[in-house]
């Protein structure tokens, strides 16, 4: 299924494949990398300090983007899922945040994935930001990136289903840290400049980029030596070398956005389908960077 998808390719800054007025797709946990560069770009302007205690918490910002804080995750919790298959409202931050404290939290340290973990950034944004992740994520990222066409959903309905283009009956509340949705094209272009601009100075860059590894390689994904940096997953020995970005998926599709920089032509590439395959569309996004 991944074949088929809409992709979008980046050359040297230029989008060289993929339709920028394409539909509106969501970016599930790419989302993450998008919360994380706000996030950096308000540490770039002082601010933010990544290292210093949460307000009320032990842990820090770069514990909570690199997935180390030692926070519970709700996505394997059933009664999350049940909610979601009902059509449930979705629940609201405080209800999040709630349900996950009754979950036995991993050690601090450790690397945990959380989703519960990026509510608590995506509120920090807006906390510092002064104004909702929505706007916070126009002014710090996409406006400076040049990005269009990328939006935050609200409502049920505005999530597609890449195949069809007909909208889902999923509501983009469930995605407690807010779900983006746009192009593939708008993905590709944003990760691109964010890797290689200058968006953020040489050493938050190489923090973000500098994750801890996680384990591997898995059978059914293609990563060798998988790392997490700040809201973001890497690759360092990967079929196309190194690789930066972020895998998402939701009920009813996929999404792979990544930046290869060891290729002779370093590549961006989105990579958006139906279906819950992640290892599928991560080899998508890999066969397309070493493609023509």
């Amino acid at each position: 299924m991944a074949s088929a998808a809409p992709t979008a390719i980046v050359e040297g800054g230029a989008l060289v494949a993929g339709d920028p007025a394409a539909l509106a797709l969501p970016w599930w946990s790419f989302t993450k990398t998008v919360l994380a560069a706000a996030t950096l770009a308000l540490a770039r302007d002082g601010r933010i300090d990544l290292d210093a205690p949460m307000s009320g918490r032990a842990f820090t910002l770069a514990e909570v983007l690199q997935h180390r804080a030692g926070l519970p995750d709700y996505g394997g919790m059933r009664r999350y899922h049940e909610a979601v298959a009902r059509g449930d409202a979705p629940w609201t931050a405080d209800e999040f945040l709630d349900q996950t404290s009754r979950l036995v939290a991993p050690p601090r340290g450790h690397f945990s994935y959380s989703n519960i973990g990026f509510l608590l950034v995506r509120q920090t944004i807006e906390a510092v930001a002064g104004t909702d992740v929505g706007a916070a994520f126009d002014d710090l990222v996409l406006r400076p990136l040049g990005v269009s066409g990328a939006r935050v959903a609200r409502h049920a309905g505005e999530v597609l289903d890449p195949e069809s283009g007909l909208p889902t009956s999923y509501h983009p509340g469930w995605v407690a840290h807010g779900l983006l949705i746009g192009p593939p094209a708008a993905a590709a272009l944003l990760l691109d400049g964010l890797m290689t601009g200058d968006f953020l100075p040489a050493e938050l860059l190489a923090r973000m980029r500098d994750g801890t590894e996680v384990g591997g390689p898995w059978p059914d994904r293609p990563w060798r030596r998988a790392a997490y940096g700040l809201g973001l997953m890497t690759d360092r020995d990967g079929p196309a070398g190194r690789q930066f970005g972020h895998t998402g998926q939701g009920p009813d599709s996929t999404a792979a956005v990544y930046h290869f920089p060891d290729l002779a032509t370093p590549r961006t590439i989105a990579v958006f389908a139906t279906g819950k395959d992640q290892g599928a569309i991560e080899r998508a996004a890999i066969e397309a960077a070493l493609g023509p």
